[in-house]
């Protein structure tokens, strides 16, 4: 359940540690015929940013060289739901690489840290649409029942458009 009081105090900084909590979102690529793919998110939380590890012969990786621009982010849980607009390029910092590089990730480059088709990608946040619920299945469950007994709406959590 989210904690409904950090989505209310500080929304931007629900989204990044709610985002950072999660083991993939679906990224969007600045080519507009492209699908979103799952990427697994690194997130700076202080910094308000969002890498991800790419290969720079993929779709994507080509697609950021080439045109690197606004893309959105969808990242869906339970109970936290968000789509995030933002700016996506190539991060070419090593010391990013550095900072994120786990098991996980070397798996997906057996030339390691300077595999020559590793690339960065920054995600800068621009705007999100969130939505949050603290309320369990057992809850849910009692607000629908209630809904279809009085004919109002289920209450099942809170959503609002936030700048980032």
């Amino acid at each position: 359940m989210t904690d409904l009081k950090k989505f209310e105090e500080n929304p931007q900084r629900h989204l990044l540690e709610e985002i950072k909590g999660a083991r993939c979102v679906m990224l969007g690529s600045p080519s507009h015929d492209a699908h979103m793919q799952p990427m697994a998110p690194q997130v700076d939380v202080d910094a308000g940013v969002i890498y991800f590890y790419s290969d720079n012969t993929s779709e994507l990786g080509r697609s950021i060289l080439t045109e690197p621009g606004t893309v959105h982010m969808c990242h869906i849980s339970n109970d936290y739901q968000a789509c995030v607009k933002g700016k996506l390029s190539p991060h070419g910092d090593l010391a990013t690489v550095d900072k994120f590089w786990n098991p996980m990730v070397a798996a997906w480059y057996p030339g390691g840290k300077t595999d020559p088709k590793l690339m960065m990608l920054k995600f800068e946040p621009q705007d999100a649409n969130v939505w949050a619920s603290d309320k369990s299945m057992l809850g849910v469950l009692f607000e629908v029942a209630k809904a279809n007994l009085t004919g109002k709406a289920p209450d099942l959590g809170k959503s609002k458009a936030i700048q980032l």
